[in-house]
């Protein structure tokens, strides 16, 4: 996830690419296929080295590993000054303020992209505690280079993670499953996916275009008697929106 938000960030043109520094404890292969792509972008495995001084040090962790790296930046970070944004799943805004010295009221930011932030088109929310309007809007406007962008309250963030981060994998089912029965229906496997493919894309933007509710867009495809009221009355009647929802609902419990 750290490489596809610095990639991000070089091709958005929102921040110097020799501005951008990329840290990993471990020499791997994606700092040094950062490096391939973006000469100019640092790389180091010195977490302190990539802090020090930044405007925006974003923390882009497994959770486990987030109080050793915050812990480790700690004393090179001018928690007054510098954002601190974390893309750490499950870790709320109070925790990282802790790492601040006392009496400092650090702007820390708590996000959530998902990985299609990879091709720039991650549906991102963000929460952030002690932050200015002006700092807010930074991070929205790096953010927005990779996909849409949500600023919401904290308590919101388990419906984001459910609807977009984890959603996400839900949409991805759907492409599997209606592969599958294009297949049971003659279609080869990969024709069956394009369709699904482009099939998503247009109800997408068709939603974008009209602000329309999707039972409009429903209702403009299925006639009395028609073949699109019996498929979609074989999908409730087999469960799919009670699926849906209940889904959405166990992946914030």
């Amino acid at each position: 996830m750290g490489g596809a938000i610095a990639r991000g960030i070089a091709r958005s043109g929102m921040a110097a690419v020799e501005a951008i520094t990329v840290s990993s404890p471990n020499r791997n292969g994606e700092l040094d296929a950062i490096s391939a792509e973006y000469p100019l972008i640092g790389t180091t495995t010195v977490n302190c080295k990539a802090a020090a001084g930044a405007d925006m040090v974003i923390v882009a962790v497994k959770p486990w590993l987030l109080d050793e790296v915050m812990r480790e930046i700690a004393p090179v970070v001018d928690f007054a000054k510098q954002m601190i944004v974390s893309i750490v799943a499950g870790v709320p805004l109070a925790h990282l303020e802790e790492f601040a010295p006392e009496g400092v009221k650090p702007a820390v930011f708590r996000l959530i992209p998902n990985t299609a932030i990879a091709v720039g088109e991650s549906m991102t929310f963000i929460a952030a505690a002690n932050a200015t309007a002006t700092q807010i809007a930074a991070v929205s406007d790096i953010f927005s280079q990779m996909g849409k962008v949500m600023v919401v309250e904290e308590r919101l963030m388990g419906a984001g993670t459910a609807l977009a981060s984890c959603g996400i994998a839900y949409v991805m089912r759907y492409v599997r499953a209606a592969t599958e029965g294009g297949v049971e229906l003659g279609m080869r496997a990969d024709d069956a996916k394009a369709v699904m493919l482009q099939t998503l894309i247009g109800a997408a933007r068709l939603l974008e275009a009209t602000g329309n509710n999707p039972e409009v867009e429903i209702d403009k495809v299925t006639t009395p008697g028609g073949l699109t009221i019996r498929g979609l009355n074989a999908m409730e009647r087999n469960g799919f929106t009670t699926a849906v929802i209940e889904g959405l609902k166990a992946s914030i419990k």
